[in-house]
């Protein structure tokens, strides 16, 4: 494994999120306004932990673009991974799975959290072609991020690799082209609605038919509409749940038909009954 430094103590960003234990450091630092929208965050992570660490990563609507400096995460879709499922340096597409992780305890890395309005600039590429997969950045082909990844490696100091990865993304991503109007303003309209808006409106709204909305959602977001909804309802789900609202009063607001379609959605996109994934929250 190798030695890798220290994370900062803190960093004079205003919206910094530091979570610290006995396994693991993590700092969450918030996009430059620049890049509102199109990026969430950017993420400093390094493990010190003398036993594996399991995590799983319930399904959302984040690209992840994650450099690794040590040892790899094993990682699957919807499953336990195998040994030979090992990925150090990597980014996934949107997903209607968790992603269960696991690591020995010794890895380190930066993760870049794109949003899908932010991804589709960013790769400059068919989002379908990352959609349900997890791609190692060596099968990518893209002699800029291999030269991002050898250069962040090289740098032994934090903040100067938090700094080389913003300029980098934001002069990548702003030079991008970015998504269809149509497209951008449907995706925002399942923000808005929280996933109530049916494909049906969408396509009048935009005269455009199902299967054409659905083939332009898929080539620009990575998934069609309905999935995008679905995903939408269960985050809200989600933080209701965190904030202490009922089973069954977070079904009925966020759209379900009842308790047990909501439990079926969380064995679906967070491997686990409701009451077992708040419970792992905690």
């Amino acid at each position: 494994m190798r030695n890798e430094p220290d994370l900062p103590a803190t960093l004079p960003r205003p919206g910094t999120i530091h979570i610290a234990n006995e396994r693991f450091r993590l700092l969450k630092v918030p996009a430059p306004p620049a890049l509102a929208g199109l990026v969430q965050d950017f993420a400093l992570y390094r493990e010190f932990s003398p036993k594996p660490i399991r995590q799983t990563e319930t399904a959302s609507l984040v690209v992840p673009l994650l450099i690794g400096f040590a040892d790899p995460f094993d990682m699957a879709l919807g499953r336990e991974p195998r040994a030979d499922e090992g990925f150090q340096s990597f980014t996934a597409g949107l997903c209607l799975a968790p992603v269960m992780i696991r690591s020995a305890g010794g890895s380190s890395c930066l993760e870049i959290t794109l949003t899908p309005l932010g991804a589709r600039r960013f790769f400059g590429l068919p989002m379908s072609e990352l959609t349900h997969r997890m791609v190692r950045l060596d099968d990518l082909e893209d002699r800029s991020l291999n030269a991002l990844r050898q250069r962040l490696g090289n740098e032994r100091d934090w903040t100067r690799r938090l700094a080389i990865a913003e300029e980098f993304v934001s002069r990548r991503i702003l030079a991008g082209a970015p998504l269809s109007p149509a497209v951008a303003w449907a995706y925002s309209s399942i923000l808005a609605t929280k996933g109530r808006i049916s494909v049906t409106r969408l396509g009048e709204k935009l005269d455009w038919s199902r299967k054409h909305l659905a083939r332009k959602f898929h080539d620009e977001i990575g998934l069609a509409p309905k999935a995008i909804s679905r995903i939408v309802r269960f985050n809200a789900a989600q933080e209701m749940a965190k904030a202490g609202e009922g089973w069954a009063g977070i079904a009925a607001e966020c759209g379900y038909a009842d308790q047990a379609h909501l439990s079926r959605e969380f064995r679906d996109l967070a491997g686990q009954p409701p009451t077992a994934w708040l419970a792992g929250t905690t």
